[in-house]
């Protein structure tokens, strides 16, 4: 059945005119807190040029919709998604909606971001809201104009229909609805009435996409733009000293040669601007400059040693503990400790770092793919020390992301170079630029330690030692805390002036192949089914009054069933070997069963069978490409990904020398949804973590050799398994 809600709408803050250039009806909207009360009315509304509000529905005349989106799109298909639920409960058909990019808007809406597979958890009820309220005006204007009351109306496929069987288009009355007031009740479709949520919906760009239409960062051009590669330090720690540019000045196509870093003309960095990306390249790479020591010069071997150390010291912050842990350990039958290491990764987007800033007196434009475009527009107003009112920031569509367009570097040295040369810029980093100056994902140790007595598990303990960062603190309460009386969560870190970030699924990406390895060790170890060793451990979960626990037993108990049904877990085929996990993130369940084959003397994962309980599924096209390319993303990075430093400076910085999963590589990717009505939740990043962990244990079963590190491709190459 359909639900009633009252509306948090006002009229000022839900737009509308029929003053647009031909007609129709606008509709401006909050996605994520509804609408703020004091979102003002433009003076002259007919000159709206769609720059004073993030994200608007248009309706036509003729009846088409246009739905502008205003999060970034990072590859995570909200750009689709997010206008299905709204013309969902606009009650629209979807091939007549067409969708547009909106814009940054620090003063009406929250949460323009793209990161932590938010976008539609936060997103869902604000939707529909929209759409239900837009279409209860229209409905209103057509009961309005048969004089009839607006219950005996209906709306279905943009068609008002009345009692007596007479219809209207959505188009015939907008002008009208343009005029009522904001109805104080709308009514929300009940889930087994969708027509476009739970159907597959192919991506809203993919023409432009395959045709080549511009549509990402560096595809944007203007008049007088002028392209800028930048010299940065080649090690973190170095500092610039001198350099000398007169020859680079007189190559073809160079315009300047620009020392930046800190506003004012000074820094670490030299910008070499030309007509062209590949003169500004060449000229860049022709720079003679001098480098002095900073900072210490840090190497990887350095950095097992530093986390090893920390692992055995002292120096911890305990994010959670419960019981008593060192009474549990000092009682307990048996003692299993085991050490998990993981190395820095880049990000490797498809698309290189790049932006676009035009710096001038009275305004700063800027245009690009940015993950955080409100926070990045703060820090630009902040560097150049102008009125955050003066930065009017446009996103384009992002060639990947994962985390690390959350950071706006590359967008700063564009606006700082822009203002030095007092001309518009597109900063645009070369493959090699993207590696060796990249914000990293941290190395990262743990030390877990369980207290085995009668047969269970009677204390548990992780330690983890970062390069920089900890684990964000909702992570300890990720399973299996609840699970276990004895728990405990201690934290370490050492800080390094190497730049380190989120990476997709920030630590839960190798905290789960550490824990869920774990756990199948200790259930090797008691004799156990490593299965319903967790389905025994959940029972202890549900029905807890701790309100920090994060995740629901009962769903992850759900993913467990679903996976195991679905993979004949437990009882393979002659020749396959399987490993099982089941883990929770972002909002959202995951059990992965991950099929290895002994092909040619080495272990090879042919399948990974995937249950998923992300709630309502919006749109399962844009489900199943999220989930297979987190599955195999996290499978390739486990097996393969591997980064390094020598001195301070990355030893790899191209694919010659960093190794990504290929496409042969690939295994193929068995998708399975539990189905509930539920609010959905993310999927950009929750299959990732699992699938290290599945792998891993399946590996252990085929080669009879646990690994405690990645990439696990080293591993078996030093224990012999592959040559």
């Amino acid at each position: 059945m359909s639900t009633t809600i009252s509306n948090s709408f006002s009229r000022r803050a839900f737009l509308r005119t029929s003053s647009l250039a031909g007609g129709g009806m606008l509709i401006g909207f909050n996605l994520f807190t509804a609408c703020k009360n004091e979102a003002k009315m433009p003076v002259d509304i007919a000159s709206l040029n769609f720059n004073d509000f993030n994200a608007f529905i248009k309706i036509a005349d003729n009846g088409m919709v246009t739905i502008y989106s205003p999060n970034p799109e990072i590859g995570q298909g909200v750009k689709t998604s997010m206008p299905m639920i709204i013309a969902e409960e606009l009650d629209v058909p979807w091939d007549e909606v067409h969708v547009e990019q909106g814009i940054l808007s620090t003063k009406d809406y929250t949460r323009q971001v793209a990161g932590g597979s938010q976008s539609i958890r936060h997103g869902w009820d604000a939707l529909r809201q929209t759409g239900a309220t837009a279409k209860q005006m229209l409905i209103n204007a057509a009961a309005a104009k048969w004089g009839v009351d607006a219950s005996e109306c209906t709306a279905s496929g943009g068609v008002i229909t009345n009692a007596k069987g007479e219809t209207l288009g959505y188009g015939d009355v907008v002008k009208e609805a343009a005029i009522l007031e904001i109805p104080d009740e709308v009514a929300l479709k009940d889930p087994k009435d969708y027509t476009i949520i739970g159907t597959d919906a192919g991506n809203v760009d993919i023409e432009k996409i395959v045709t080549g239409k511009p549509l990402f960062g560096l595809d944007y051009k203007t008049e007088g733009m002028v392209i800028a590669s930048v010299l940065r330090p080649p090690s973190f720690g170095k500092k610039l000293e001198s350099f000398d540019d007169s020859s680079v000045r007189k190559m073809e196509g160079v315009i300047d040669v620009i020392r930046f870093g800190d506003f004012k003309g000074g820094g670490d960095k030299i910008a070499v601007l030309a007509n062209t990306t590949w003169q500004a390249m060449k000229a860049k790479e022709a720079l003679s400059a001098e480098w002095s020591d900073g900072t210490p010069m840090e190497s990887t071997s350095n950095h097992d040693k530093l986390l090893t150390d920390l692992l055995d010291g002292t120096s911890f912050n305990t994010l959670r503990k419960d019981g008593d842990v060192e009474k549990a350990f000092r009682n307990a039958d048996q003692v299993v400790e085991r050490t998990y290491g993981s190395p820095f990764l880049p990000h490797n987007c498809m698309e290189p770092m790049n932006f676009y800033a035009d710096v001038s007196a009275n305004k700063i434009h800027l245009v690009g793919p940015i993950q955080t475009p409100e926070r990045t527009a703060a820090r630009v107003a902040e560097l150049l020390e102008r009125n955050s009112e003066e930065v009017h920031l446009e996103m384009t569509r992002m060639g990947g992301g994962f985390g690390r367009r959350l950071y706006g570097d590359f967008v700063m040295e564009a606006a700082e170079i822009s203002h030095l040369a007092k001309k518009p810029v597109k900063v645009v980093y070369s493959r090699e630029d993207d590696m060796s100056a990249g914000i990293y994902r941290p190395a990262i140790k743990y030390r877990i330690k369980a207290a085995l007595k009668d047969g269970k598990i009677s204390g548990y303990h992780l330690k983890e030692a970062s390069i920089n960062s900890n684990m964000y603190g909702l992570i300890p309460n990720f399973f299996p805390a609840g699970a276990l009386e004895n728990y405990q969560v201690d934290v370490a870190k050492y800080d390094s002036n190497i730049t380190t970030g989120a990476w997709r699924a920030p630590y839960t990406n190798f905290l789960s192949f550490a824990e869920q390895s774990f756990f199948d060790e200790i259930a090797e170890t008691l004799e156990i089914d490593p299965v319903q060793m967790r389905l025994d451990m959940l029972q202890k979960v549900k029905g807890t009054t701790d309100e920090r626990i994060q995740y629901s037993a009962e769903r992850m108990e759900d993913v467990i069933n679903l996976a195991v049904e679905k993979s004949g877990y437990g009882n393979p085929k002659d020749g396959v070997y399987q490993g099982f996990c089941a883990y929770y993130c972002h909002n959202t369940h995951v059990a992965e069963v991950a099929d290895v084959l002994i092909e040619n003397n080495e272990p090879v994962v042919k399948k990974v069978i995937v249950a998923v309980d992300c709630g309502i599924v919006v749109n399962p096209l844009g489900a199943l490409n999220q989930i297979e390319g987190g599955v195999v993303d996290g499978v390739g990075h486990a097996m393969y990904g591997n980064f390094t430093f020598k001195d301070g400076a990355p030893e790899m910085n191209n694919y010659d020398r960093y190794r990504l999963i290929r496409m042969k590589e690939a295994p193929k990717v068995e998708t399975h949804f539990v189905k509930n009505t539920l609010s959905p939740t993310g999927l950009g990043e929750p299959t990732l973590p699992p699938a290290g962990a599945a792998v891993s244990i399946a590996m252990k079963k085929a080669t009879g050799n646990r690994m405690y590190r990645q990439p696990f491709v080293e591993n078996m190459v030093e224990k012999e398994i592959i040559g």
